[in-house]
């Protein structure tokens, strides 16, 4: 039985997960850290910052204090964009109720250490995982959240260490439109999500420049043989990056015109700078501070990465996007 769900980020995704849950006649309560926002989520039963258009599910309740929202919840969803994370999951450890399933739905890694969410969690729980004999999970996918809040067909995995418990998250996150498979890679699934939103902003560049359709599936492509040698090396099964978290959220990601990451790359591509583009944006784009993240384990790892090195040198070091291309296409030749 689940009695209570807390969804802790009121960003598009979390309220979009929400909804979900929701709709499905389970308790939800949505979280989110800033009192205003809180307050009009409360008052319009809407997000109109984030996911405008959508009316909240009369079970969905909305809380600003992260005590009320977590206490006596059987499954706790984590929205919460990568450096806010650790701060939020900190304070929320002392309100996870014994037995709780924690669900990771981030895609992001963490700039400070190079972990994943679920290494986050398990450094701040540290004995108190198996003391509360918690389950750390993560949610991943193909999945704009939009489409998700529209009702459209949609399907994404969940991983957990025990299969058996991904199969009941399985269920609890499952609907006629929100389709979950179950799986155990949690590592797999939880880098490629987060690489994915690197090689999208390749992606936007490449179309910003007017390079076409054959670039784009080249860069879609080679992006993924560079995520899943990154994933092998980290220790995921590289079967888990030819699946939904993984080309399929790719593809997803380097094509779709929600994507908040090739939106990002398409405007660098026509000449704007990273820095009046980050100002413009009300949403996060996962991918550029994980380009730092990522860059960082590279080098530590000594796992070759040539699309993710130029997409770094681009935001990072003020590199021209077509001298990348150059660099990228005149490479020393080899074998595929």
């Amino acid at each position: 039985m689940v009695n209570k769900i807390a969804v802790i980020g009121a960003g598009s995704w979390g309220t979009a997960i929400a909804g979900v849950l929701s709709a499905k006649g389970l308790k939800t309560v949505l979280w989110g850290h800033n009192d205003k926002h809180i307050e009009d989520l409360k008052k319009d039963r809407e997000n109109k910052k984030y996911l405008p258009g959508f009316e909240f599910p009369q079970l969905l309740s909305i809380e600003t204090d992260l005590k009320e929202a977590a206490t006596g919840a059987d499954v706790v969803c984590m929205v919460v964009p990568s450096h806010g994370y650790r701060k939020v999951f900190e304070t929320l450890i002392p309100y996870l109720k014994t037995g709780a399933s924690v669900v990771s739905a981030v895609k992001g890694i963490e700039n400070s250490s190079l972990m994943t969410m679920t290494q986050v969690m398990r450094q701040c729980l540290g004995s108190a995982l198996t003391a509360k004999n918690l389950t750390l999970s993560v949610l991943s996918g193909p999945s704009f959240a939009k489409e998700v809040a529209l009702g459209l067909p949609t399907l994404v995995t969940i991983g957990c260490d025990n299969l058996e418990d991904a199969q009941f998250l399985q269920n609890v996150f499952g609907s006629e439109r929100f389709r979950v498979y179950a799986a155990q890679d949690m590592m797999g699934l939880e880098v490629s999500a987060a690489l994915k939103n690197i090689i999208a902003i390749a992606a936007g560049i490449s179309d910003g420049l007017g390079f076409g359709l054959n670039s784009r599936a080249a860069l879609i492509t080679r992006g993924l043989a560079e995520i899943t040698r990154m994933g092998v090396a980290m220790g995921a099964d590289p079967v888990t990056f030819s699946g939904l978290s993984g080309i399929g959220d790719l593809v997803l990601t380097c094509t779709g015109d929600l994507s908040r990451n090739r939106s990002v790359g398409l405007k660098l591509g026509v000449g704007m700078k990273l820095s009046q583009i980050l100002d413009e944006m009300e949403m996060v784009a996962e991918g550029v501070k994980t380009t730092q993240s990522v860059h960082d384990l590279m080098l530590q790892m000594e796992v070759e990465m040539p699309i993710l090195d130029q997409v770094y040198q681009i935001l990072y070091k003020g590199k021209e996007c077509s001298k990348a291309v150059t660099d990228l296409l005149t490479r020393e030749l080899r074998v595929e």
